[in-house]
C-alpha cells in the first residue's frame, strides 16, 4: 500500500496515465472528434498529398484522405487489439501457470516443456506462419493469434508466484479447515499472485501494440482501406509525405513510452520488498 500510495503521487506516473487516458478517449470519441470519414477520398486530384495545414492538421495522404481522422481511427484499431490481445494473454498465462505450478511435478514438467518448446520458437516467425496458414487477418483473429503467442513468460511468472506461495502458512491453514484444491488455489495463492501478473500485463500491452503496428506495416496484419497506426506509415513508403510516417509514429512512440513507464513504476511500487519500516 505504501507503494502504490507514492505511485499516485509520481509526477511521471500521472503524466503516463494522462497520454493513455487521451489516447484511449481520442480512440473512443473518434466519430466525433474526426473532421471526415477515414476512408473516404475528399478530391484525388487536388487535395492528394497535402502537406499539414489549417484545413487538414495531419495532411492528407496520397489517396486524399484526411490523415487526421486516419490516425484517431487507427487509435481505436491499434488500441483495442493491444489490450484485448494483451487481457487474453494474461488470462491464458495465468490458468496456465496456475495448473502447472498447483498440479504436481509430472503436469507441471509436461506442461512447462511445452512452453520451452514454444518459446524456443520467435513470436512474431510464429505470428506470420499462423497468419499465412489462416490465409489473412481480420481484427478478431489478430486479437486472437497476438493473444495465442503472447502467454508464455506470464505462465511461467504465474508458474513460480504459484510454487513458492502453496507451501505458505495461509494455504495450510486452507487445507486444514477443508478447503479443496481448486477453491485454494482460486480464492488464496491466485490473489497473492496478482502483482507481477499486473506488471506483466502492462509489458503485454505494450508489446501487442507494437507488434501490430509491425505486421500492418509490412502488410499482413490490419488490412487497408481499414485505418491502423501501422499502415497509415506503409502508405508513406515510396512517397515523399514524411507525415504520413511522423504522426502515427508520434502516437505509437507516446503510447509505448507511457506504457513503459508504467510498467517500471508499477514494479517498483509492487514489489513485496517495499515494507513499511518497523
Amino acid at each position: 500500500m505504501n507503494g502504490v500510495k507514492r505511485l499516485m503521487r509520481d509526477p511521471v506516473v500521472l503524466g503516463a496515465l494522462g497520454v493513455l487516458t487521451l489516447l484511449a478517449l481520442a480512440a473512443i470519441f473518434a466519430p466525433a472528434l474526426a473532421p471526415h470519414n477515414p476512408i473516404q477520398q475528399l478530391d484525388i486530384v487536388r487535395l492528394k498529398s497535402q502537406p499539414p495545414s489549417s484545413a487538414f492538421w495531419f495532411g492528407t495522404d496520397q489517396l486524399s484522405r484526411d490523415v487526421l481522422s486516419r490516425v484517431l481511427y487507427g487509435a481505436r484499431i491499434s488500441l483495442t487489439v493491444g489490450f484485448l490481445a494483451a487481457l487474453g494473454s494474461v488470462a491464458i498465462g495465468t490458468a496456465y501457470g496456475a495448473i502447472a505450478g498447483y498440479g504436481g511435478k509430472a503436469i507441471d514438467a509436461a506442461l512447462m516443456r511445452t512452453v520451452d518448446a514454444l518459446m524456443a520458437m520467435p513470436r512474431v516467425l510464429l505470428v506470420l506462419t499462423v497468419i499465412a496458414l489462416w490465409g489473412g487477418a481480420t481484427p478478431g483473429a489478430l486479437i486472437a493469434f497476438l493473444a495465442a503467442t503472447g502467454w508464455f513468460q506470464i505462465s511461467r511468472l504465474v508458474r513460480a508466484e504459484v510454487l513458492s506461495a502453496r507451501g505458505r502458512e495461509y494455504v495450510v491453514a486452507a487445507r486444514a479447515l477443508g478447503a479443496t484444491g481448486p477453491r485454494v488455489l482460486v480464492r488464496h495463492i491466485l490473489p497473492n499472485a496478482l502483482s507481477p501478473v499486473i506488471v506483466a500485463a502492462t509489458i503485454s500491452f505494450g508489446s501487442a501494440i507494437l507488434l501490430e503496428a509491425g505486421l500492418s506495416f509490412i502488410g499482413v496484419g490490419i488490412q487497408p482501406p481499414r485505418p491502423s497506426w501501422g499502415n497509415i506509415m506503409h502508405d508513406a513508403t515510396g512517397v515523399s509525405v514524411w507525415w504520413l510516417s511522423l504522426f502515427p509514429g508520434l502516437a505509437i512512440v507516446a503510447t509505448m513510452l507511457s506504457i513503459n513507464v508504467l510498467g517500471d513504476r508499477l514494479r517498483d511500487a509492487l514489489d513485496p520488498r517495499d515494507l513499511p519500516p518497523l
